[in-house]
């Protein structure tokens, strides 16, 4: 599936593939979330993408979150929120802030005036943590990358926000002092893998 609707906001799911194997995914308890199933046959394209999303302004925000890491498909999150932003539409993207690194440049600026709002996964306390509990394809590096990444993303994106699973290995309220270390939003998102 695509395109899936939780409460008020559209969510676009644009790739399975992702630079994590974080231990606590959902992708490893379940095929999809909220009764969709998420599991594509092959990414979808352009104009798959945008005729899924029908009506953008029906939807408080539509965001760029499936079932993979959505900004390793750069361009096409860019031309689709393009075209979102023509409609009137509030974009979100939800990422685990490796895109810059991936990508091998600063890709924030290429967001600016196309994403409202961006939530990177933090989801460790330290280089080490994260290695650890999210095995980053992209090495040691990772984690200082990523915390660049929400540094540099304050510049870009009106709205940032870091967001951390509530498992026991992660260290919530170090996570919480990063984020207003960072001067951005915290957000814990609950892990019950019993709804999967």
């Amino acid at each position: 599936m695509i395109a899936y609707q939780i409460g008020s906001r559209l969510y676009l799911n644009i790739t399975n593939r992702c630079n994590c194997a974080c231990e606590f995914c959902v992708r490893n308890l379940s095929p999809g979330v909220a009764g969709y199933n998420l599991r594509l046959d092959r990414e979808p394209s352009v104009e798959e993408i945008i005729a899924a999303v029908g009506d953008p302004r029906s939807f408080a925000e539509v965001v760029f979150c499936g079932y993979g890491e959505p900004l390793i498909r750069l361009d096409t999150v860019k031309t689709v929120a393009g075209w979102l932003k023509q409609q009137g539409a509030s974009v979100r993207v939800n990422t685990n802030g490796l895109a810059s690194l991936w990508h091998g440049r600063n890709i924030l600026p290429e967001l600016k005036g196309l994403v409202d709002a961006i939530s990177i996964s933090l989801n460790a306390e330290n280089a080490e943590k994260y290695q650890r509990i999210c095995h980053p394809q992209l090495g040691e590096e990772s984690y200082s990358a990523l915390l660049e990444f929400i540094k540099e993303s304050k510049k870009y994106i009106p709205k940032v926000q870091v967001t951390v699973v509530a498992v026991s290995e992660i260290d919530i309220e170090s996570c919480r002092k990063i984020a207003e270390d960072l001067d951005v939003q915290f957000k814990v998102r609950n892990y019950a893998p019993e709804k999967y």
